[in-house]
C-alpha cells in the first residue's frame, strides 16, 4: 500500500507542467485529489484523463483570496480534512529592471508571493484544528541565486523561502510541516510567461536543449517523496537541478 494513498491533496496550479504531472503521480498513489486553476478546460481534461482517480476540480486564481478559500472549503466539504495543500502556481516574466515592467512586477508579487500566502491562510485553521498537516510550496534555484534579469522573480522565491520557513517555526508545534521544491531548468509552459521574446526564446532552448532541462515528472517525483515521508519526518526543502545545469 502507497504510503500516499487515501491522503487528501489539495493542488493550486494544477493544470499544466509540474501541477499536472503532479495531479498523475498523486492519482496513481491512491490520493484523494482536489486540483484548481483558472483555465477549466484543461483542468478538465485532466480530470477526465484520470478516469479511476478519486479527484474534483474548482476553477480558481491565486491572487483571489476567497477563490483559494472555496477550493479549501471544497476539500473539507467531500473529504473531512486536508492532509496536503501543494502551493504550485506561479509566474516568470524575466526581465532586467532597467526595462522598468510595473505590470509585471505587480503580477510576480500577487501570484508567485500572495498566492502562496492565499492558500496557507486558507488551509491552516483547517490544519491546525487537526494537528497535522503539510503545506508544499514550489519555489525555485532563483529562491537561492540570482541572475541578470532575474531580480525581482528570485525576489519572489526568495520570500517564499522566508515564508514557508516561518511558517515552519511558528506551527511545528502543532505538527504541520512546511516543504518548499526548488528546481532548476524544466521544459514546462513556464517559459510562455516571458514577454520579452529574445529572453524568452534563451530560456525555453536551455530548458528544452537535450538531456539537460527536468521533466515536470522528475519534480512530481519530488513532491511525492516529501509527501511520502511519516508525520514526524519534516522535508524542509528539496533543491532539484538537471545534473548540467551550472547555476
Amino acid at each position: 500500500m502507497s504510503k500516499i494513498q487515501d491522503k487528501v491533496i489539495v493542488i493550486m496550479g494544477a493544470s499544466s507542467g509540474i501541477g499536472e504531472a503532479t495531479t498523475k503521480k498523486l492519482a496513481q498513489e491512491g490520493a484523494k485529489l482536489v486540483i484548481a486553476a483558472r483555465r477549466e478546460d484543461r483542468l478538465k481534461a485532466l480530470v477526465e484523463s484520470l478516469p479511476d482517480a478519486d479527484i474534483a476540480y474548482a476553477v480558481a486564481d491565486v491572487t483571489n483570496k476567497d477563490e483559494v478559500q472555496a477550493v479549501i472549503d471544497l476539500a473539507v466539504e467531500k473529504y473531512g480534512h486536508v492532509d496536503v495543500l501543494y502551493n504550485n502556481a506561479g509566474v516568470m516574466p524575466l526581465a532586467p529592471l532597467s526595462e522598468k515592467r510595473f505590470d509585471e512586477w505587480r503580477q510576480m508579487l500577487d501570484i508567485n508571493i500572495v498566492g502562496v500566502l492565499n492558500g496557507i491562510a486558507a488551509v491552516l485553521p483547517v490544519m491546525k484544528k487537526q494537528q497535522s498537516g503539510q503545506i508544499i510550496a514550489t519555489d525555485s534555484v532563483a529562491g537561492h541565486a540570482v541572475w541578470p534579469g532575474s531580480a525581482v522573480y528570485s525576489g519572489t522565491k526568495f520570500a517564499v523561502r522566508a515564508i514557508m520557513e516561518g511558517l515552519r517555526q511558528e506551527e511545528q508545534t502543532g505538527n504541520i510541516r512546511s516543504t518548499i521544491i526548488s528546481p532548476g531548468a524544466v521544459d514546462t509552459e513556464l517559459y510562455n510567461t516571458i514577454n520579452d521574446p529574445e529572453t524568452q526564446a534563451s530560456a525555453r532552448n536551455s530548458a528544452q536543449t537535450e538531456g539537460f532541462g527536468l521533466k515536470s515528472e522528475d519534480v512530481a517525483d519530488a513532491v511525492a517523496y516529501a509527501i511520502s515521508t511519516p508525520e514526524s519526518v519534516s522535508i524542509s526543502e528539496i533543491l532539484i537541478r538537471p545534473t548540467k545545469q551550472a547555476l
